[in-house]
């Protein structure tokens, strides 16, 4: 039985001038819950958004405060960051993936959004006629929404069918157009949480070196492919990155997950030293400056949109990431509480009639984390979201991130013990209407 009827549903698509329900945004399904939830009074098992769900790390909290009490407010940080946290990131970035990266080419940013949004800029301006972005999907949606502000294209393929080997084919053909700047992925992977393995990322580095492309890795959910006892700092195993083979890369860290800082917008791009000091004269001719890489990306593009970052947030996610590598903070464990969330709402779901449609990694299944994506026998993606919101349950269809497959992507982030049952409950529900 339906817990929210079709017309009241639909009612509420209309008053929020929501377009297509099938094809949703976050926070277009986020509205369509919130509106729900306070014409019924019923509470939502919210699956949209990719909140943390766990409380904000309290010494990241603590450092905050104290670079306020020594005034830190009153003036504006540097546009390249806080030496603090620079020196920070570059012993983490040593510490938790063996990568040597300097204190200079560690860019904090307002989020990985603000430092996705600048490096498309700077990748795509780079070299003439070498300008659009190369998605391996699926992905986040926001950073296709980034590429429509800027006028950049892009090209897109579904990973799905083109695991292991099978990969390097299939990118070799897309690159060799000679049109990609650059390719973005994430990894964990953010809606299928499938995790890139060390054959595949070996293939797009050397690819990447090939056709001069710079990867953009979104390590959003940095080591929390709880599968693998990672986060023992200066100790393998470390989580697979493609800076093992390439130069070209940029690596994208934020706070928003790991030490569920969130509400502070914070983040680094760590960029590969020998990218940050290439000289590129289509960037000279286009900002007047030297056309340095890393320089032009601080300088002349990140602060152009944001003027730097939260002084005081810097110095509390200094703080964090100076802990974690002295062994003192163990963010792994701090998270995998979203893993243990996974493993019990997929066995609700697969009790009753659903698949789990991204399953297996490479060579593996695929681990439980912050993510993971649901299937019911034929149903289509944007019809699975619209018939889950019947039942008092939230997500995002998979179509939106640029899958082929047929599916809804369901977080875990908001679950909570009470839920537990009340899922469950609703879920034989909508097994019983749906044989």
């Amino acid at each position: 039985m339906k817990i929210f009827s079709e017309e009241l549903v639909e009612r509420a698509v209309s008053e929020l001038h929501i377009a297509d329900l099938s094809q949703a945004t976050i926070g277009d399904v986020l509205l369509v819950a919130q509106y729900l939830e306070k014409e019924t009074g019923i509470p939502f098992i919210r699956m949209d958004q990719g909140s943390p769900g766990l409380p904000a790390n309290q010494i990241g909290i603590e450092a905050e405060k104290a670079a306020l009490d020594r005034g830190v407010g009153s003036q504006y940080p540097a546009a390249a960051g806080v030496a603090e946290l620079k020196n920070e990131a570059s012993r983490f970035v040593k510490a938790f993936m063996n990568v040597e990266i300097s204190p200079r080419a560690c860019v904090p940013t307002t989020g990985s959004v603000a430092g996705s949004f600048g490096s498309f800029i700077a990748c795509t301006q780079r070299i003439s006629g070498k300008n659009k972005v190369l998605f391996i999907d699926p992905g986040f949606p926001i950073q296709k929404s980034q590429l429509r502000i800027i006028g950049v294209q892009w090209e897109e393929f579904d990973i799905y069918a083109y695991r292991g080997a099978a990969l390097h084919d299939k990118l070799e053909s897309m690159l060799s157009t000679g049109e990609i700047a650059a390719i973005v992925y994430s990894n964990p992977n953010n809606p299928a949480w499938i995790c890139l393995e060390e054959e595949e990322l070996a293939i797009i580095g050397e690819l990447a070196t090939k056709y001069d492309v710079i990867v953009m890795e979104d390590l959003a959910y940095f080591c929390m492919d709880f599968r693998r006892d990672l986060g023992h700092p200066f100790e393998p195993p470390y989580p697979p990155t493609v800076a093992h083979y390439t130069d070209n890369y940029i690596l994208m860290l934020s706070s928003s997950k790991i030490f569920s800082y969130a509400g502070q917008r914070m983040a680094l791009t760590c960029i590969s030293d020998k990218l940050f000091d290439r000289q590129y004269p289509a960037l000279a001719e286009r900002y007047k400056d030297a056309g340095v890489f890393g320089p032009t990306l601080i300088a002349s593009i990140l602060y152009m949109i944001t003027s730097g970052c939260t002084a005081s947030t810097q110095y509390a996610y200094a703080e964090m990431l100076r802990l974690s590598t002295e062994g003192k903070i163990n963010f792994v464990e701090d998270t995998r509480e979203y893993a243990r969330r996974a493993e019990r709402m997929k066995k609700i779901f697969t009790d009753n009639g659903f698949h789990i449609v991204y399953d297996y990694d490479a060579t593996q299944v695929v681990g439980d984390g912050f993510f993971f994506t649901i299937g019911y026998g034929k149903m289509k993606g944007g019809e699975l979201l619209r018939e889950l919101l019947y039942y008092g349950v939230s997500s995002i269809s998979l179509s939106t991130t640029g899958s082929e497959q047929e599916g809804v992507r369901a977080c875990t982030s908001r679950m909570r013990e009470e839920l537990y049952p009340v899922m469950e409950e609703r879920m034989k529900a909508f097994h019983e209407d749906h044989p």
